[in-house]
């Protein structure tokens, strides 16, 4: 029975092993380009909410010039990208580099940081709405702010903060 048992074994094997198709199969050639990765250095925070970064990821993997509007002739090219929550609007070089950005998003979630902020200085007042804006230039970096409308009974205030908490 051992004997038996084995020698299906050694069989079953052995038929998987002529199984495969000796001719390699040739793939299409894929071609891989680097993205804005200053651009999403800058402006990547761990604190922005995932709608923000899927859009931001959007604008730095663009190629501008794949688009039908592309010529050698300009020197850089403003495109606009819009999900419910907001917007970004990018210029581009003549090579597909990000220069500037100005991005605004309405109602997203606030990061814990922001959130503490404002409860210790305002502890009896709440967070009605919210504008998270983001403002990148190539040379300058990115500049991202909160501004924030608040409220306690009938009385209405807009304070603006940075990510890092402190207010302006």
């Amino acid at each position: 029975m051992k004997k038996i048992l084995l020698g299906l074994m050694v069989i079953g094997f052995a038929s998987q092993a002529f199984c495969q198709d000796p001719q390699p199969i040739e793939l299409s050639e894929v071609i891989v380009k680097p993205i804005n990765y200053k651009y999403l250095n800058q402006v990547d925070s761990r604190l922005a909410p995932v709608p923000v970064k899927l859009l931001e990821r959007k604008v730095a993997s663009y190629d501008v010039t794949q688009a039908d509007f592309y010529q050698d002739d300009y020197d850089y090219y403003t495109v606009s990208f819009f999900i419910p929550e907001g917007k970004i609007v990018a210029a581009y070089d003549d090579k597909g580099n990000v220069l500037r950005t100005i991005e605004k998003f309405k109602d997203v979630a606030l990061p814990v940081v922001v959130r503490d902020a404002v409860a210790e200085r305002f502890p009896n007042w709440e967070i009605v709405s919210d504008v998270y804006r983001v403002k990148y230039n190539d040379n300058k970096g990115a500049k991202q702010t909160y501004k924030l409308r608040l409220k306690n009974g009938d009385k209405t205030m807009r304070v603006k903060i940075n990510e890092d908490g402190e207010f302006m």
